[in-house]
């Protein structure tokens, strides 16, 4: 383990209290940006959505309104940040409060490469003394809550003694929830995709943390695709997130949502996504690029006939000069004849 880093002792503010939605769902870089979080918000009207990891460097150096810029319709959302300086992440913190977020959310989770070259993720877990320098300085910047999403274990610190070490560390200094991911993560002989599946979920141990840490709301991530599966996590933490079974089945949020079995209608998807083609149209007005938004449409008819024939219409439309909503609307086409 690296030497502690020698840090000034900070007195957190009082802490924000988080407001917990039943579910979440998680931060994914390249999927949930501004575009894919109002599509998902029409599958659900109360679930926390987070940013893609934003780091202090992107933030500081780069076009704010870029990185936090975002669609009132997609509240409640959180923003994480990714970082371990903790000057810089006040500073982005309050940047991101200024901008209207609900929660500040830091990754000490995010196992890939190119994250610890820049010595923050899941590699933060063994200095929780710099982790709590970290979230005492955001938390001393901004009103709204600071968070950490986080794994159980990093490599062969695997054990229990560990990972409690770290969270009564951040608790410490003032984190407002919890976020778990059930999973371990390998530093090296793993890509990021393998550590979001080989290392084996342990419920077990992040239901000790809401035990051994009950003044601290613990959010457990990792695994869920079904709503039994959540239903059966959500009665033993104070709620549950949700990450790629949200973005590829989001009909999977409408039934957590309204608390019902079976997936959600054709007839009922295709009303949503025709009602999501107004912001659509808006945002090309705006000069945005057509395919920034229809990659999220890919799998909301996934299972249903005529799905494929979609999937592809709307694949070739970044080759179409001038494609628009129009062009949407017929590839729905492939579908309403199926929705009656």
């Amino acid at each position: 383990m690296p030497p502690e880093r020698q840090t000034i002792t900070r007195v957190p503010c009082p802490t924000a209290p988080v407001a917990l939605a039943p579910v979440s769902v998680a931060p994914m870089m390249e999927w949930t940006d501004r575009h894919c979080r109002v599509l998902l918000r029409r599958f659900s009207p109360s679930a926390l959505l987070y940013t893609e990891m934003v780091t202090t460097r992107a933030l500081l150096s780069g076009d704010v309104e870029r990185f936090l810029g975002f669609d009132v319709s997609e509240q409640p959302l959180a923003l994480q940040l990714g970082g371990s300086d903790p000057e810089e992440l006040a500073r982005c913190a309050r940047l991101g409060a200024a901008a209207g977020y609900r929660e500040i959310n830091l990754n000490v989770g995010c196992p890939s490469p190119r994250v610890q070259k820049g010595a923050f993720g899941a590699c933060l877990m063994r200095e929780p003394t710099l982790v709590a320098e970290c979230v005492s300085a955001m938390v001393s910047a901004v009103p709204i809550p600071v968070t950490v999403k986080t794994r159980i274990g990093v490599d062969d610190e695997d054990s229990e003694a560990f990972l409690f070490a770290f969270v009564e560390a951040v608790n410490a200094a003032g984190n407002a929830a919890l976020v778990v991911h059930a999973r371990k993560a390998f530093l090296n002989g793993l890509s990021p995709a393998q550590n979001r599946n080989i290392p084996p979920l342990n419920y077990e141990r992040a239901e000790r943390v809401r035990t051994c840490f009950p003044s601290v709301p613990v959010i457990v991530n990792g695994g869920v695709t079904e709503r039994s599966q959540f239903n059966e996590l959500s009665a033993r933490f104070d709620s549950v997130m949700i990450g790629r079974a949200a973005y590829h089945n989001p009909a999977l949020l409408a039934d957590i949502e309204h608390a019902r079995d079976g997936s959600l209608s054709l007839a009922d998807r295709l009303s949503l996504l025709t009602e999501h083609l107004d912001y659509v149209d808006n945002k090309l007005r705006e000069g945005e690029r057509l395919h920034a938004m229809t990659r999220h449409m890919l799998a909301i008819f996934n299972g249903f006939p005529g799905a494929r024939a979609y999937r592809r219409a709307l694949s070739e439309l970044p080759r179409k000069d001038g494609a628009g909503t129009a062009d949407v609307l017929a590839a729905l086409d492939h579908l309403r004849d199926r929705a009656a």
